[in-house]
């Protein structure tokens, strides 16, 4: 499935059990601040009120149980992380858990507790994004999540669909996905991954088809807008392959 699916079930493995009261996910976006994520002051009906942050009363909740927490961040590196996380930005790395600093906007010390766990998602084919910077990305672990079409899993589910056109369109999409990992301009990275396929309603010729037309072959039209041709060959392999 996809990232978030897999970033909540890792977190539950991680716990040994399924608590939702201790995982806690936010998106980051070019308007998300410090004022959201620790705190800050926000307009009332009588002037302006200090307002604690998502992050600070997740914190907060953490620091009374010895169990571990996790926070979940969906698109990390479309936020302003140095305006994010401000002077926290030191005390996620592992050695500074427990370290207090003194928050912006508040007379007190804080500290990110050490049964607190960050949880980064993002999406390496995002154009408009730069990658995360150095500083951002020594304080974490990397695991690159690549299309799952020979797992065990995707076996399963397509033996469950049992449809010849869905075979054949996942052949079309491997093999397309070979020449999306060769392209020097793309790489793996683009690949089109499975969750692109999997669904709870049947799967239809109907359904197919509208995968075919109104999101993958936007995306190859996208990818290779400066090459037409060769986005209209796969476009036409993927109809072709559903037909």
């Amino acid at each position: 499935m996809g990232k978030t699916f897999v970033a909540k079930r890792l977190a539950y493995a991680l716990m040994g059990e399924r608590d939702n009261s201790r995982v806690k996910m936010v998106q980051f976006h070019q308007s998300y601040s410090y004022e959201d994520f620790i705190m800050g002051y926000r307009p009332t009906a009588s002037g302006f009120e200090l307002k604690k942050g998502v992050f600070y009363e997740f914190c907060k909740q953490a620091a009374e149980d010895d169990r571990p927490y996790f926070f979940i961040i969906d698109e990390i590196n479309r936020g302003n992380l140095s305006k994010i996380f401000g002077e926290l930005f030191m005390l996620i790395e592992n050695d500074k858990r427990g370290v207090q600093l003194q928050l912006l906007y508040a007379d007190e010390q804080f500290a990110i507790p050490s049964n607190v766990y960050l949880i980064g998602m993002m999406n390496t084919a995002d154009r408009s994004l730069a990658m995360l910077d150095y500083a951002l990305r020594r304080r974490f672990a990397f695991f690159e999540m690549t299309p799952a079409f020979a797992s065990a899993g995707f076996k399963a589910y397509r033996a469950k669909v049992d449809k010849r056109k869905f075979d054949r369109l996942i052949e079309t999409v491997e093999a397309l996905n070979e020449e999306i990992a060769a392209d020097d301009s793309l790489g793996a990275g683009f690949c089109i991954g499975h969750s692109f396929f999997c669904t709870n309603a049947t799967v239809s010729d109907a359904w197919l088809q509208s995968v075919v037309e109104f999101e993958l072959i936007p995306l190859l039209k996208e990818y290779w807008f400066d090459e037409g041709a060769k986005a209209k060959e796969w476009g036409d392999k993927l109809v072709e392959a559903v037909k």
